[in-house]
């Protein structure tokens, strides 16, 4: 009987682990369980145990056995299921795959969930970026509120010494409290933060953060170079990005954005170039100018070819200068 019980288990395990449906891992990860956050952890645990992340080493490279991609059939599945599969099938993925394959397995789970982009300090393969969007994590909504998680930093880390990936799962990135989670993730949409208060990660001390739209356009250059303005009332701030790019207008802006963004908080500045300038339409440089209507401004967005390219943070004094 015992012998019978112990065959079952790992028939059900080389089950799970074998699985590229996404639809019935989720099932299977989640039979049984009563609460939304026993599910959670039950399938955060499974992609931490099963998903390794993808680095270029020369073994990979000599892969003589590469998975074959099935052959097209039916309709197309929206791009998170297609990706979330391809993930099952060759079990390694970049942050991007590991937080949507979360996603779609909490959808299939009846699970609310959201995909993250933002910055992240040492992201695994993107040593030296730019202070911008170099990173995905995910929103989980749990106990009547969103809780974060970062399912690819708690699977394990890259060997500096050789570039592997090691398996160490870390629970610090499990449903982790916002104040502790800004400490190395920043996202792209401040309201991600779960926090009351603006909060600022050091880097704008440098640089004005890099939205994910901003790498469409082969910027150049931007001013002012760092990413705080001090400013009163009644100031006027000019800015400026230069692109190397030619014709903006012929790359199709990101429709899929969250309308509310714009008008989340009074705070919250967008600014579209100067057409008044002489050949503003086609100079690769764009300038943008802003007259500090209040003390309540907070930031200030850059918009190229109508998608958000940059922010700046804005220390607002209450007196204009004499």
């Amino acid at each position: 009987m015992k012998k019978l019980l112990l065959l079952t288990i790992l028939f059900d395990f080389t089950s799970l682990a074998a699985q590229t449906d996404a639809a019935t891992l989720a099932k299977k990860l989640t039979a049984g369980l009563n609460s939304d956050h026993q599910k959670v952890k039950a399938i955060f645990q499974w992609i931490t145990d099963n998903i390794a992340y993808t680095t270029f080493t020369k073994h990979q490279r000599k892969n003589k056995y590469p998975v074959p991609e099935p052959d097209d059939e039916g309709p197309l599945k929206p791009l998170n299921e297609r990706v979330a599969e391809t993930v099952l099938r060759r079990r390694t993925a970049f942050c991007d795959g590991y937080a949507k394959l979360f996603k779609v397995l909490c959808g299939h789970a009846g699970i609310r969930s959201e995909i993250i982009s933002g910055y992240a300090r040492g992201a695994f393969g993107r040593g030296g970026l730019k202070f911008g969007v170099n990173h995905n994590w995910n929103a989980v909504f749990l106990e009547d509120k969103w809780q974060l998680l970062d399912v690819t930093w708690a699977s394990g880390y890259i060997n500096l010494r050789d570039g592997e990936f090691v398996r160490d799962y870390n629970d610090r990135y499990f449903l982790t409290a916002p104040e502790v989670f800004i400490k190395d993730h920043y996202p792209d949409d401040p309201r991600w933060t779960l926090l009351p208060d603006d909060k600022v990660p050091d880097e704008f001390r440098h640089s004005p953060f890099r939205q994910k739209a901003f790498a469409k356009y082969s910027f150049t250059s931007f001013y002012p170079g760092k990413g705080i303005i001090e400013a009163a009332v009644g100031d006027t701030i000019v800015l400026q990005l230069e692109t190397g790019r030619t014709g903006a207008g012929t790359i199709s802006p990101t429709l899929n954005i969250d309308s509310s963004f714009f008008s989340h908080s009074s705070s919250w500045v967008f600014l579209k170039p100067d057409r008044s300038l002489p050949q503003a339409e086609t100079s690769p440089r764009q300038q943008y100018t802003y007259t500090v209507a209040g003390a309540n401004v907070r930031w200030l967005y850059l918009l190229y070819n109508d998608d958000v390219v940059m922010r700046y943070k804005i220390n607002v004094k209450s007196q204009q200068h004499h």
